[in-house]
Formats: C-alpha cells, structure tokens, sequence
C-alpha cells in the first residue's frame, strides 16, 4: 500500500479563534481534544479525500520538541506534515533498509471531548524535510471521523498539492524517495515558488496528492523567509474544489498559506 497524505500540523495560538477564523473560511471544523503529554490540544478539519488539517496549540513550552520550539520562535504557522502508513513496523523497516535514518514507532494518543481515547503510533526521521509516519492502533476513524464533517461550505474534498521547503532539494529527494520506496531521479527543475525563483521537484503522494520539494535560489522571496523563520516543513497547500480557486485570508488561516484550486485539480 502506498504511502498517502495523512494530516498537516498548523499551530495556533488560541484554539477558539482558530475554530472560528478556519469556519469562516468555509471549513467545517471539529474538536479535536487533547493529548496525551497535557501540553498540547488541537481542533480539525476533515477532508473528504482522507486527509486533514490539525490546528494545534500549546499550553506551555515543551522545551526538546520541535514544534514547541518553531511555534514559539516563529509563531503561527505550519509546523509538519504527516503520511498514512498501511503497517507502520513493515513501512519504518523498509525505509531503513532503503537507507533513510527514521526511527523506530513510538505510541501515542489523544482523548477526544466525549471520552474516547485513540491510540496512535508515530515514527519521525530525523530533520523535517521529510514527513513523519502516523499509523493507527484504534480504529483510524476514531481519529479521522467520517460523515457530515468532511463537507465544507467552501467546497473543498482534498489535498492537490503541498509544498515542502527544504534546504537542499537533491537531499530531500533522496530522503523522501527512500521512504515512498519510490526511484530518486525525479527531475529538478528551476521554478518559481511565491514570486522568487527556486529549484524542485515533485513527487506523488498516492493518486491524488503531489509533494513539490522547493528550495530557494537565493536569500530573496516568501520562501527562503520560512525557511529562516521555520524551518524545513510545509510552506503551502493547495486544495481540490469545485468552487472557483483563489488564495484563502492567511490572517484567518493563522498564517498558513492555503489556497483553492478549483474543480481542475
């Protein structure tokens, strides 16, 4: 089974706001409820594709952890990205052999605000140029819920596209080819990502989704800020709809960039 888009992580600072600023940008947003460490709580928005936006925020510092630390250097913003595994041990040992340094899963959790406990394993490389895996010890639709809560007034049903930034694409291509289990000569090509030139290259995630590692050609443009500012790790999204595309407010979106691609993507 191939690895697909799991979830993307953005932080946030106040919970209740996100919640409202995410469905006024047409999303329909759930609790999500808090986990296990106590430190951290989150809201979500479930895709139709399967996918899904993690809103999280910090009840205090959790000095070590990467995300605390991007979140309070950097602020809001993206933070990670997650792929679906289909057995996390099977998956994890076949990228190590492959060549990729990816630790072996580790158990986490969260309760949900009507009790339910949901049981997870995560297995992170180290660096985040490329995305940890997040397979499910519970029910996935514990975690991922079905039904009404993947339409949203917006019309978006999924993930098109994510945009990675990262220091050296040639690296990350490497890197996120030994864990797709995918040949790395995808090519690279010189582009232009958020009016400033870099260089790419774009991988399939599953069917419907494709992953473009960008890094800047030079110290100039939106992208190399972030990656000053944050980090390797998403830098965009752009979403599947039947609505007409545009870029959502990045103020209401907690300075995530996102945008709608339309009914083409």
């Amino acid at each position: 089974m191939p690895l697909t888009l799991d979830h993307i992580v953005i932080a946030v600072a106040d919970l209740d706001a996100a919640f409202a600023d995410y469905t006024a940008l047409g999303f329909t947003v759930i609790r999500g409820g808090e986990h296990q460490n106590g430190i951290t709580h989150n809201v979500l928005v479930v895709l139709a594709d399967g996918a899904y936006l993690e809103l999280i925020a910090f009840r205090r510092p959790e000095p070590g952890n990467r995300w605390s630390e991007v979140y309070h250097r950097a602020g809001e913003g993206f933070l990670d990205h997650a792929l679906l595994p289909g057995a996390i041990e099977a998956d994890v040992a076949a990228a190590q052999r492959r060549g990729l340094d990816i630790a072996d899963p580790v158990p986490g959790g969260r309760h949900r605000p009507d009790g339910a406990r949901l049981d997870w394993k995560t297995a992170r490389a180290p660096g985040s140029d490329v995305p940890f895996l997040c397979g499910d010890v519970t029910p996935r639709a514990l975690r991922v819920q079905e039904g009404d809560v993947r339409r949203h007034a917006n019309g978006v049903t999924g993930v098109a596209a994510l945009t990675v930034a990262v220091r050296d694409v040639e690296a990350a291509r490497a890197r996120y080819a030994a864990l797709l289990g995918v040949p790395p000569d995808a090519p690279i090509r010189d582009a232009v990502v958020a009016d400033a030139p870099a260089r790419t290259v774009t991988l399939p995630l599953g069917e419907a989704t494709r992953v473009t590692l960008a890094a800047p050609s030079g110290p100039a443009g939106a992208l190399a800020a972030a990656l000053a500012a944050r980090g390797e790790g998403p830098f965009a999204v752009v979403f599947r709809s039947d609505r007409p595309a545009g870029d959502l407010d990045t103020v209401l979106a907690h300075g995530a960039h996102l945008s709608i691609a339309g009914p083409e993507a």
